[in-house]
């Protein structure tokens, strides 16, 4: 039986080129989407030609009983799992003082919220299948990136968490985290924003989703890592300037 394999936002942007990438590895692929169905669907049929098992797993990572149900789905049809990638996110830029109540809930909630929930939802098949965990960060939980604020605060919390999921579930399944810098422009991000990111940067490029991907299967297949976080950003945290754009 082959290794299964589940990505949280695995239908689109960052989340399919994980998804992609475990499935060419030899996973079959639980993806989970919430609002992205036409692009789910679409990545079922191209993984399903290329032989893998894929399992479409709808459903909000913020909610506790949506993450039940994904559970329940998982166990029906697979009852197993090695390989959780928490990548479901948001990403909104809100000046600090103008962030409202319900905005902040949401950020925290899809981006903090949602590993955890997930890693207790699968924990019991973690700890059989003695698997592992990758959570995708993001450079902005490094430095203070201004206009971003819950979103970085809440992507710190994750690389916090990582360390904390890590100490619970030894030693029997490892936990660590990615933290990429601009793989994938965000489409809020303006031309100009990503140039001073890109300048801002040691290597003065941009990444691509590969080499997301490539240090995400590196920490899966790593027996002797966890409670880790590789970032991802061709040195763009060492810039000493805040991240205001």
């Amino acid at each position: 039986m082959s290794p299964v394999a589940l990505v949280t936002g695995g239908a689109v942007r960052a989340g399919r080129a994980i998804t992609v990438a475990l499935a060419d590895a030899g996973y079959d692929m639980v993806v989970n989407y919430h609002s992205s169905e036409e692009a789910a669907r679409s990545l079922e049929v191209e993984l399903t030609g290329q032989g893998r098992k894929v399992l479409l797993a709808p459903g909000d990572v913020s909610d506790a009983s949506a993450v039940e149900r994904i559970g329940q789905r998982v166990r029906d049809r697979f009852g197993r799992l090695d390989v959780l990638v928490n990548s479901a996110a948001t990403f909104i830029s809100t000046p600090l003082l103008e962030i409202g109540s319900d905005e902040w809930d949401s950020v925290m909630g899809v981006n903090l919220k949602g590993p955890h929930l997930m890693v207790r939802e699968f924990a019991p098949l973690l700890l059989e299948s003695g698997g592992s965990i990758v959570n995708v960060a993001d450079h902005m939980g490094l430095k203070p990136w201004v206009r971003y604020a819950h979103h970085s605060i809440a992507k710190a919390g994750l690389v916090h968490l990582t360390r904390i999921q890590a100490v619970a579930l030894a030693p029997k399944v490892r936990v660590n985290a990615v933290a990429p810098g601009l793989v994938l422009a965000p489409e809020s991000m303006s031309e100009a924003a990503v140039e001073r990111e890109v300048q801002s940067t040691l290597l003065r490029r941009a990444g691509t989703p590969e080499d997301l991907t490539r240090t995400v299967l590196f920490l899966v297949e790593s027996p002797f890592i966890t409670g880790q976080t590789i970032v991802v950003d061709g040195g763009g945290t060492l810039d000493e300037t805040p991240g205001f754009y």
